[in-house]
């Protein structure tokens, strides 16, 4: 069976910009608390006072806007690390930075909902839909394993830079399954707990 395609949005107007951008950010969170296929485009459009129709004004259909909102989450990351990345030469601050900025992403950011919707509403996407969202998964790790290398290299880190890259963001990505923002252990602390765990190499022993 072929897949079909997912078009490109028409080009928005700069006065759209705002209204699909916070559609999107409202798709998130409701996904994420019904589940993309239980929350309706009524319940999208009526979220940020739209009438249905008006709603594919701005997308031409649900898995358009399903697609916007994770790879939204991914490229926040992508531009984020790079800008990152470029700033920061020291290894093992550039690559505690990138760590730091995913959890904060996942846990603060648009992150947290992207991710939620790629483990549990990865089927609802087609073929066309998954392969973008692949290839800006690609991107991003790619800024990871130069990271990696680097501390590796450094000999600040020791392993297989793959293994280690799938290792730490598996680990990561796969937490917003279970921890509760607001829980018994505070963001900030759990992000540095996180990390002693990931690159303990990294945590100078004054800081534990």
């Amino acid at each position: 069976m072929r897949s079909s395609a997912v078009p490109n949005p028409p080009a928005s107007r700069p006065s759209d910009d705002g209204r699909r951008n916070a559609l999107v950010l409202v798709a998130a969170q409701l996904f994420r608390e019904q589940g993309y296929e239980r929350t309706t485009v009524r319940e999208l459009a009526a979220a940020v006072g739209l009438q249905s129709g008006s709603l594919f004004h701005h997308f031409r259909n649900k898995e358009q806007i399903l697609l916007a909102v994770m790879a939204n989450g991914i490229q926040s990351v992508i531009d984020e690390g790079e800008a990152l990345l470029h700033a920061e030469r020291d290894p093992a601050r550039a690559l505690e930075g990138l760590f730091r900025l995913h959890m904060n992403s996942l846990i603060h950011g648009v992150g947290g909902n992207a991710m939620h919707a790629i483990i549990f509403d990865w089927r609802s996407l087609s073929d066309a839909g998954k392969c973008r969202i692949r290839e800006l998964g690609d991107a991003y790790e790619a800024i990871w394993h130069r990271a990696i290398t680097a501390a590796v290299d450094a000999g600040l880190v020791a392993g297989d830079p793959v293994l280690i890259r799938k290792y730490v963001l598996g680990g990561m990505n796969h937490m917003v399954r279970w921890y509760k923002p607001g829980g018994r252990v505070h963001s900030d602390i759990f992000i540095d707990e996180m990390l002693k765990v990931a690159f303990p190499e990294l945590v100078p022993v004054e800081r534990n």
